[in-house]
């Protein structure tokens, strides 16, 4: 358990800027990305460590601690329970305060807006329990899944040449910066539609030490140029409030993830490979997502591997309407190596 408060400087890097919409330049104070900098420094002095979990594990764990406020800096940032400013030291609250980072829970609690997960060393923002926002950030399960995909299947760079590697919807970031650490060197750039995950990338890149270009934009269209390896984690639920993070369009969650495949697959040079992980319903024992990828892959003339993960995720979700016909939801992993 990490103490709650031992008064102990931000590591920077340089993180190619990005200029967000105006919008979100109003919604975060100036001081915000300083202030979440800070917390990232603050919680690896203090050797924070935290697994994300399911919505639905994390919504039974709470209902476990009801009433309980934040004993350690776990509670605070990764259960997004109510604090008191003890919690953090003085200077570090203050600085989180005027970031806009903490919310007041009341006339003497505090509830942090983020959330830090970690993995392999890193620790990466994402955002507060419960994630209903539209632009809400999620490092999760799927996203644990996704790096031990990335770390399997990342290709080693020809002779002297770095991987010019592409995240694409990348959220936290983490795809993009579990790949740079495991080849030192690559060209990274991190992209998503979302504003905000992009800027929580772009300080968990920052943190983790990693140079790492930024592109706004939807699916591959903010980026140039051919790449050695596209890392892609695309959402693959029909999400009815339409979450970026969970929303993966018509055809039960998968249309998003099939053009996505499709427009990385003309983004690889020769010899390049697209590493995919998502998820897909299964109607009457039938995978519709390959079968509706295989005619980009067989046009790139790629040779693959394609391989169910976990079979059975998000049970849940088959008690909405919409997914009445399916089988089950099926995590899989999809690994295409062009000619």
């Amino acid at each position: 358990m990490q103490r709650l408060f031992d008064p102990a400087s931000t590591a920077s890097c340089g993180t190619v800027p990005t200029a967000f919409p105006k919008h979100e330049q109003a919604a975060a104070p100036a001081n915000s990305d300083a202030a979440l900098a800070a917390l990232l420094q603050h919680l690896r002095d203090e050797a924070y460590e935290f697994t994300t979990v399911t919505p639905t594990t994390h919504t039974r764990v709470l209902a476990n601690r009801r009433g309980r406020e934040a004993l350690c800096l776990r509670d605070v940032f990764g259960w997004s329970l109510p604090f008191a400013a003890r919690a953090l030291p003085p200077d570090l609250l203050d600085s989180l305060m005027q970031g806009g980072v903490l919310a007041r829970e009341d006339d003497r609690l505090f509830r942090s807006r983020v959330r830090v997960a970690s993995f392999g060393g890193d620790l990466f923002l994402h955002s507060a329990f419960p994630t209903v926002g539209h632009d809400a950030v999620f490092f999760g399960p799927d996203t644990c899944r996704f790096l031990n995909l990335v770390r399997d299947h990342l290709p080693a760079p020809a002779t002297g040449q770095p991987l010019r590697i592409a995240d694409v919807g990348c959220g936290s970031g983490a795809g993009g910066i579990v790949a740079a650490r495991l080849r030192v060197g690559a060209s990274v750039a991190l992209g998503d539609i979302n504003p905000l995950a992009l800027r929580y990338a772009g300080i968990n890149a920052a943190h983790a030490g990693i140079h790492a270009g930024l592109a706004l934009g939807d699916a591959l269209a903010a980026f140039t140029g051919e790449f050695d390896v596209v890392l892609c984690n695309p959402p693959y639920l029909d999400d009815d409030a339409g979450r970026a993070y969970r929303h993966g369009g018509g055809d039960l969650g998968r249309a998003l993830g099939v053009r996505i495949g499709g427009e990385a697959l003309k983004r690889l040079a020769p010899g390049g490979r697209l590493i995919l992980y998502t998820g897909v319903a299964i109607v009457d024992g039938v995978d519709h997502f390959i079968r509706e990828l295989e005619p980009a892959l067989g046009e790139a003339g790629c040779t693959y591997t394609y391989a169910e993960i976990d079979p059975d995720v998000f049970g849940e979700e088959l008690e909405r309407p919409v997914y009445r016909q399916a089988d089950r939801i099926a995590a899989v992993g999809l690994v295409a190596v062009k000619a």
